[in-house]
């Protein structure tokens, strides 16, 4: 079968390695999609993940279909669309550093459990859709971060798949009215499509007067005014995302913070004191994997407004490339026939 690995520095390559026999206890399963992680760019930049740097395997948001059961697994049958846990026992950290990588025709799962390493979906949710499993995750882990209750005021910074994710939590979690801020007005009407209530184009709108009139006044511990805002989630990254979650935060508001800083950003935490905020990190997903399958499934119509390109599996190359190009894409996931 036919896998994708990085080969170098900044090189890929499709080498051609035995699809794999499951034993008693697993499950074969031929890939049907699998999406392209800002990681992925990155393990491709530095020429793979030690030890297996020159020929570390790729993928690690997959989806497919179960072709062969061995004879002691239970609960799952030949033809079941399944997404997978890629850091679960059996999975081998697919596509992370370990020896299997989901940009391959099969994946194999040892000691193969519904529930577990993998989970059944409905065959109503198309492939692409089921292929974001794995970071809608990570969008969800942010979201239970925030500890987010029904009633909450919410604005989420950024507006990539992982902040589209999140508002889709925040607003199944009952969040009452969720903002979304991003400077590029294609995502922010794709944040609209997955049920937002408002957006804030913050490259010419105030993000803080915007939210005063939208969710109103707030205040800190010693009265002094502030958003009524009880929520942030910074799912972009940027400095200014933070300076301006800290200004405006009322007393114990929440910060979240899911995106990746590149740079260390300066915090006054005297400034701080007086509204008791909660700064909370979210990474990965210790427990959300399979929580946020049940959501694809109940709603993967919302979900689908996420994928901005695919790409078949014969042109792999190009689709790392896409991905990995600033502007080119929001979501790529590559499909397999």
């Amino acid at each position: 079968m036919k896998s994708v690995i990085v080969s170098g520095v900044g090189s890929t390559e499709i080498i051609e390695i035995p699809t794999p026999t499951p034993g008693p206890d697993d499950v074969l399963i031929k890939m049907r999609a699998c999406g392209i992680c800002g990681s992925d760019g990155f393990y491709i930049s530095i020429g793979g993940i030690p030890p297996l740097q020159g020929k570390t395997p790729l993928g690690h948001e997959p989806a497919g279909e179960v072709v062969e059961v061995g004879a002691k697994v239970e609960g799952i049958a030949v033809g079941d669309h399944v997404v997978i846990n890629p850091m679960a026992d059996g999975t081998s950290m697919m596509g992370g550093g370990g020896p299997v990588g989901a940009l391959s025709e099969y994946v194999l799962v040892e000691r193969a459990q519904a529930g577990v390493n993998l989970a059944i979906l409905p065959p109503e949710v198309p492939f692409h859709v089921a292929a974001l499993n794995e970071p809608m995750a990570v969008a969800r882990h942010a979201v239970n971060r925030t500890g987010v209750k029904a009633g909450d005021t919410v604005v989420v910074f950024g507006a990539g798949p992982i902040g589209l994710g999140a508002v889709i939590g925040f607003k199944l979690s009952g969040a009452k009215h969720v903002v979304v801020a991003d400077i590029l007005p294609s995502r922010l009407e794709k944040a609209l499509a997955v049920g937002a209530d408002a957006v804030i184009n913050s490259a010419t709108e105030d993000v803080a007067a915007r939210l005063l009139e939208l969710h109103g006044p707030g205040a800190t511990a010693t009265g002094k005014p502030r958003v009524g805002t009880d929520i942030y989630l910074d799912a972009a990254g940027v400095p200014a995302v933070l300076e301006t979650a800290i200004q405006s935060a009322k007393h114990r508001a929440t910060i979240g913070i899911v995106a990746v800083h590149k740079k260390p950003v300066e915090v006054d935490f005297g400034f701080l004191l007086g509204t008791e905020i909660n700064i909370v990190t979210a990474m990965g997903y210790p427990t959300e994997i399979f929580q946020v399958a049940e959501e694809i499934a109940d709603h993967w119509e919302k979900f689908a407004v996420i994928v901005s390109d695919q790409f078949d599996f014969t042109d792999v190359q190009q689709a790392l490339t896409t991905a990995s190009t600033p502007g080119a894409a929001d979501k790529v996931v590559v499909t397999f026939a």
